[in-house]
């Protein structure tokens, strides 16, 4: 039995929240094993100005670098915030060993001080400038908000509403600043895990905005090949979280989606059944392609690929190719 266990994470408030919990989960399960969490500064964290798509997406910002060093035998394991892992590509040699069970998966709105949540609804956004950097976010932000003014805002949980709060400028990549925002859309889980869920000033039901594939899952990914720590970390794998992200993430997988298209998906068990819901949109919010099915919660991959592949035979590929960089 592995008795020295180094995980690898990002050095976030919120990256190294999650890390502990997972810490916490396998002292439990495997009593005797000593935890290590060995912290990144990865291109992502380091970069707070650019978008992602120059790294390579979220896949290149934030997990790259944890992953090369499991591959190298340096970690046992990786933390990864699951919604942050490319879900349309393999990567050699590497498995996710568990996933925790879920957070609370839904998007919420952040408003700066001195603004409610009534002079919002009453304006219909309008006026306002919404910050975010995920393209899921701002296409129903558009789609909900037409006259809104979304602007890109990078950041941890934390840092973003300190910008928020302090009317700081978000500096762009070519140059120059936006802002300062009055509003930001973010994971309720992420706030949660740093102690700010208190500036939630509305939470968006799915039926408004579907959450990102994987939202709220925490994934432990380790080396294929390495028995023994699949094996320990086995030991806190939520299945039934396992099987919903096995779902959403068929769908990417169907779609070839990749980190720069606005694609969502979430999945739910009720007894022995799974229902699954999944959209495409535009980076306009304009168009907004749905599917939703059901099926044996046992069989969450054909679940997933059914709804993929009813996305496809509706457009959905040509919008994701309207939205793949040149």
């Amino acid at each position: 039995m592995v008795a020295q266990f180094r995980i690898g994470t990002r050095k976030s408030a919120m990256a190294l929240v999650q890390t502990e919990e997972i810490a916490r989960r396998l002292s439990r399960a495997a009593p005797g094993i000593e935890v290590e969490i060995v912290k990144f500064e990865t291109t992502g964290d380091a970069d707070q100005t650019s978008k992602l798509l120059p790294h390579g997406g979220k896949g290149g910002a934030f997990v790259r670098q944890i992953r090369e060093a499991v591959l190298a035998g340096d970690l046992h394991a990786a933390m990864h915030s699951l919604k942050d892992m490319p879900g349309n590509e393999d990567t050699p040699g590497l498995v996710i060993g568990a996933m925790l069970s879920r957070d609370p998966p839904g998007d919420v709105l952040v408003l700066r001080p001195g603004l409610s949540i009534d002079q919002f609804r009453r304006a219909r956004g309008k006026g306002f400038k919404i910050g975010t950097n995920a393209v899921r976010r701002a296409a129903y932000a558009r789609r909900l908000f037409p006259d809104v003014e979304i602007i890109h805002y990078r950041g941890a949980a934390d840092s973003r509403v300190r910008k928020l709060d302090h009317l700081e400028l978000q500096r762009l990549p070519e140059g120059g600043a936006v802002g300062p925002a009055d509003a930001l859309i973010m994971a309720r889980s992420g706030l949660e895990r740093v102690g700010l869920a208190a500036r939630i000033a509305y939470e968006f039901p799915v039926s408004e905005m579907l959450p990102a594939v994987g939202q709220g899952i925490v994934a432990v990914e380790c080396a294929a090949q390495d028995w023994e720590t699949r094996r320990m970390v086995g030991l806190i794998d939520d299945p039934a979280a396992h099987a919903c992200a096995d779902a959403e993430r068929e769908v990417l997988w169907v779609l070839n989606g990749h980190c720069n298209s606005p694609v969502a998906g979430f999945a739910t068990i009720s007894g022995s059944q799974m229902s699954l819901a999944a959209s495409v949109l535009d980076e306009a919010g304009q168009l907004m392609i749905e599917a939703a099915r059901s099926g044996p919660a046992d069989r969450p991959r054909e679940l997933g690929r059914a709804v993929g592949l009813e996305l496809l035979a509706k457009g959905a590929a040509e919008i994701i190719e309207r939205s793949r960089p040149g």
